[in-house]
């Protein structure tokens, strides 16, 4: 399959580009300078210089592919305009040239974070998201989700959305980075965070990509065993750096974890890392 993904030099497309080149897709990268893309196109990925906000750009890359894996994003910056032009409308522009050019298949990564706080369970892909929602990084996403399976229903836009969990594994610094965030946060210790190794992004990605079926369809994507941020911060010997001693109740206990059931039937997904510490005793963080 001919495949053009966007966010490639990012944290989940530089791992997902290699496995889905192992795998036996010809693919395309989106790049705004190929000089940064160096590792990907030395295994055999095919650069393509363009801008979202350009669409006139895109042709060439879109021209011929099969399918597109969006996975560009932008997130943690104070720039809420800036989350939005990227988010919502850059996914718009480039939704509407793959339509154009006939693009049989889009694949759009989401986020859980478009769930409210607390469910009182898991949230599931029915569960309702706000496009209003103050965060600009979930509304921005929730926004785009609707845009996309709005095209679904007036043009039969073959979209497929992941809504994934935090990422992590392949050496990706992630976990490093938000364990500071989450104490600025002063998220509690007994909080859970429910996670999605890299080997799974690929799994999920790549079942969207070859079933067919799923059109318009919305799937939450991640492991089966959600870790408290006391163990995984203890997991880096910053435990006790990471948490004060006096801590507020834990008020939103499914905060965040996602139900799985849709993906495991639909699709027959298994998490093929399945939990935090199965990646840790097998050297996959």
């Amino acid at each position: 399959m001919k495949i053009l993904v966007t966010g490639a030099t990012g944290k989940v497309g530089s791992r997902l580009v290699p496995r889905l080149i192992a795998n036996g897709h010809e693919v395309r990268i989106l790049v705004r300078d190929a000089a940064k893309a160096k590792a990907l196109i030395g295994i055999g990925a095919k650069p393509y210089t363009g801008d979202l906000f350009k669409p006139e750009s895109l042709t060439a890359a879109i021209e011929g592919t099969d399918a597109i894996v969006h996975l560009a994003a932008l997130f943690r910056t104070p720039d809420n305009q800036a989350i939005t032009n990227t988010n919502h409308d850059g996914t718009v522009i480039l939704a509407h040239a793959a339509l154009a050019a006939g693009v049989k298949r889009f694949v759009f990564t989401s986020t859980g974070n478009v769930y409210g706080p607390d469910l009182r369970r898991p949230a599931r892909e029915e569960d309702f998201v706000d496009e209003k929602d103050p965060r600009a990084y979930s509304s921005s996403k929730v926004t785009a989700e609707r845009e996309l399976l709005s095209l679904h229903k007036t043009h039969g836009f073959d979209v497929r959305i992941l809504r994934l969990s935090f990422v992590y594994g392949d050496k990706d610094p992630h976990i490093e980075e938000i364990l500071p965030l989450l104490r600025k946060w002063n998220r509690h210790s007994g909080w859970r965070m429910q996670m999605l190794h890299h080997l799974d992004v690929f799994q999920g990605v790549n079942l969207m990509l070859k079933l067919d079926g799923l059109d318009g369809e919305v799937f939450n994507i991640a492991d089966d065993a959600p870790i408290s941020l006391y163990e995984l911060a203890d997991s880096f010997g910053l435990a006790g750096d990471s948490f004060p001693a006096e801590e507020p109740p834990l008020k939103a206990p499914f905060e965040g974890i996602m139900d799985l059931s849709k993906i495991r039937k639909v699709t027959g997904y298994r998490p093929l890392v399945p939990s935090y510490y199965v990646a840790r005793d097998l050297d996959l963080l």
